[in-house]
């Protein structure tokens, strides 16, 4: 019985997926953990720090919103696959699913409430921290330190503009002591004296050690030229609030009085610098940093009444997702068992004993399975027994055919009545016929190989009846088939046979085709008559022509007119036909030292184009009409050996074009050479066809042995020198009569070459 089972590569992948996944899950809720607390630590740092605040406020609220949208989707996600477990009727999805649930609810409703009243006091913690009565005061406070500043800053201006009546009545040359006593006076860092274009004419202070004291402004010119008083506070603007109180001064300036009526006089301006009182300084200062300050918390109190409750809903995503994520982990370890056993119980009742998994918890479930897998065990052992059994037998019989398939022999399996019951390929390549169309039906059946069948049969009847006298175990036989279909490749084929019985009373043909071996030993044993006629028949020929000869000159004139006919009839007969000795043996002694074969890259279309010129209207007897295939790679050849081949099958082909043309009494029609590159069989045939009265069966089937020909003068070495060359250049040939409506209208010679082997890569 075949039993379901799941694949072992199934199985794997199952389980690569699953580990996948819960490292996934796992490596996502660390990260997801990580980024949760860093940005938890981050919030803590920026409400302590103002400016870390500000220049953070902005990422740290995307980073917010993204990590609860990644949470929100993982729970989703994590929803949805329970929802589809238990819509397929997974075992185990409902308890999951009341898992999740439960700690679900324990997780959610305790965040719930922590999140609202978290919210609560968040949100009325930071409005409590901004009052309008304290914007008031501060505010107040700004606006009285500035007052302040200003009116000492104009009483130290007037007090300036009374104490500059001094200098009314001083000339500019002694201007220096009156400025130092103004000095003592107003208590100044610093006084200069300017004329009217705003060059300094005396100082006193500071700037008496300066060559080009800081001038006033045209504006201040202006305004004191206008009102006769103009001031300025300044060092109010220092980085730190020390620097600020000790730079804090008043710069006045003011116009002198002069008593003196005249266009000529020209106006002088008293410039002094005071110090303002630090105390005064350092408190309107910090008034005035606390308001900006206040200012500045109260424009970002909503984005930071923001970030907290973000991070307040951060945290309650956090706690839900380990809520949910610690249900699925603990419903897993719940249920795991009972899957795996399930799942085991469902394959044993379909057949399936493979190898079950197993648990190695130490709980009772985690041995329940165990002791289920061990039982499963057992069983899966005592079957893979059975089917190794059966897969040795299996694996035997298929080695065998293997072996079967791959001989060169053939070998065909018949029942006691000649009936085939299995062949291998090589029987239908020896015998040129599909054996395996005919297995199941009687081997005398197969066309063309009857007479074959009755003779096997009738050696295995006497083998089996005569088996006991013999005492051998197998019959052995030689065969000669002809080739099917009218055709010849080199020649017949034969073939030595051997039979046998089979214990199961079937009957064992094996044979081989021993063609070519037979060709060989022809061609051999030709070749070797072909040099004792060269050499034996040739000598005596040249003295009989000159005996002839000399025997003419010798009786010329000396015998009547009737005997001197008949005289040089008879030499001319003995010299014509010693002619035609000599032609015969030297061709045998072309064929028997035919040299070997020296193979070059060659162009077969280039060969036959230069060989036809030979073949031109004006000369050739037959027309030639050539074909060629421009697709043919270049062949490994002889060049010189090929064009004999070309000549001798042209020559031939004329000749039965023109025998039959004669016969029938009408122009003969024209021979065809052509070639073609076959891209299935990658070779490049070279072929040759007649309209000559083609080949009789007894010459077709030895049409390449020595001195077969159909010709009354021929010395049928023509096909045999061709078949010759061809097994040097390792070419197949083939020689088949082409039948028409069942009449023979001529004969086909072709030549199937490798090609070149830089050609076919």
């Amino acid at each position: 019985m075949n039993t379901p089972q799941r694949p072992a590569g199934s199985a794997r992948s199952a389980e690569s997926r699953a580990r996948a996944v819960r490292w996934a899950l796992g490596l996502g809720t660390g990260v997801m953990c990580a980024i949760g607390l860093v940005l938890l630590f981050l919030l803590t740092q920026a409400t302590n720090n103002r400016e870390l605040y500000e220049r953070n406020f902005g990422w740290l609220l995307t980073v917010n919103v993204l990590v609860a949208l990644v949470l929100l989707a993982v729970l989703v996600w994590g929803a949805v696959r329970l929802v589809v477990r238990l819509r397929r009727g997974r075992f185990g999805s409902r308890l999951l699913l009341k898992l999740a649930g439960i700690f679900g609810l324990v997780g959610v409703i305790p965040g719930l409430l922590i999140y609202v009243v978290s919210y609560q006091f968040v949100s009325r913690s930071i409005e409590s921290w901004f009052d309008v009565k304290v914007e008031g005061a501060l505010s107040a406070g700004v606006n009285l330190a500035r007052v302040t500043l200003d009116t000492i800053a104009s009483d130290l201006a007037n007090k300036t503009r009374t104490a500059s009546t001094q200098l009314a009545q001083v000339h500019d040359a002694a201007a220096g002591v009156a400025l130092e006593r103004m000095r003592d006076q107003l208590g100044a860092t610093d006084i200069v004296l300017w004329n009217s274009v705003g060059q300094p004419v005396a100082s006193a202070g500071q700037s008496r050690y300066i060559l080009n004291p800081e001038r006033p402004s045209a504006q201040q010119f202006r305004l004191a030229r206008q009102e006769r008083i103009s001031y300025q506070i300044e060092g109010l603007d220092d980085i730190s609030h020390s620097q600020a109180s000790a730079n804090a001064r008043v710069r006045t300036l003011v116009l002198v009085a002069n008593p003196g009526v005249g266009l000529l006089a020209e106006p002088r301006y008293v410039q002094a610098t005071l110090p303002l009182p630090q105390a005064l300084v350092a408190n309107a200062i910090a008034v005035q940093e606390a308001n900006r300050e206040y200012q500045e918390r109260a424009l970002a109190r909503e984005g930071l009444r923001r970030m907290y409750i973000g991070t307040l809903t951060l945290s309650l995503f956090l706690a839900v997702f380990g809520a949910v994520l610690l249900a699925v982990v603990l419903g897993n370890q719940l249920a795991r068992p009972l899957l795996v056993l399930a799942d085991g119980v469902r394959e044993v009742a379909a057949g399936n004993l493979r190898p079950k998994a197993a648990l190695q918890t130490q709980d009772e479930l985690g041995g329940l399975t165990r002791s289920f897998a061990l039982m499963t065990q057992q069983l899966a052992d005592a079957r893979g027994a059975v089917e190794q059994t059966l897969s040795e037998l299996d694996a035997a019989r298929g080695n065998l055919q293997t072996i079967q398939d791959n001989l060169t022999s053939g070998v065909i399996v018949l029942d006691g009545q000649g009936v085939i019951l299995s062949s291998n390929p090589g029987a239908t390549r020896i015998l040129r016929a599909p054996m395996a169309a005919y297995e199941g039906k009687p081997f005398a059946d197969v066309p063309g190989l009857a007479e074959f069948a009755a003779t096997v049969q009738r050696h295995f009847d006497t083998f089996l009846h005569d088996g006991d006298h013999h005492g051998l175990d197998h019959w052995q036989h030689p065969f000669e088939l002809h080739a099917l279909g009218g055709g010849v490749s080199g020649q017949g084929t034969s073939l030595v046979a051997r039979g046998a019985e089979l214990p199961d009373s079937t009957r064992l043909l094996v044979f081989d085709d021993i063609s070519e071996i037979v060709s060989a030993q022809r061609a051999q044993a030709w070749g070797e008559v072909a040099r004792r006629l060269a050499h034996e028949i040739k000598n005596p020929l040249t003295p009989i022509q000159l005996s002839a000869e000399r025997l003419e000159i010798k009786l010329t004139g000396k015998l009547p007119e009737a005997e001197q006919a008949v005289l040089v009839k008879s030499v001319k007969t003995i010299v014509d036909q010693v002619d035609a000795m000599k032609r015969l043996v030297n061709e045998f002694r072309d064929y028997a030292r035919l040299p070997a074969a020296i193979l070059h890259p060659l162009n077969l279309n280039a060969l036959l184009a230069d060989v036809l010129q030979l073949y031109g209207p004006e000369t050739a007897r037959v027309p030639v009409q050539a074909e060629f295939d421009e697709r043919c790679p270049p062949i490994s050849g002889d060049a010189q050996q090929l064009r004999q081949v070309v000549h001798n099958l042209l020559q031939n082909a004329q000749d039965a074009t023109q025998q039959a043309a004669e016969s029938a009494g009408a122009t003969p029609a024209p021979v065809r050479i052509s070639t073609r590159w076959s891209e299935s069989a990658q070779r490049v045939r070279l072929t040759v066809t007649d309209c000559g009265p083609g080949f009789p069966p007894h010459i077709l089937q030895r049409a390449f042995e020595p001195y077969v020909t159909t010709k009354p003068r021929g010395t049928g070495l023509g096909l045999a020198v061709v078949k010759k060359i061809a097994d040097e250049h390792r070419a197949r040939i083939d020689l088949t009569n082409r039948v028409e409506d069942g009449v023979t209208v001529g004969a086909q010679v072709s030549l199937s070459f490798p090609p070149e082997p830089t050609a076919a890569l």
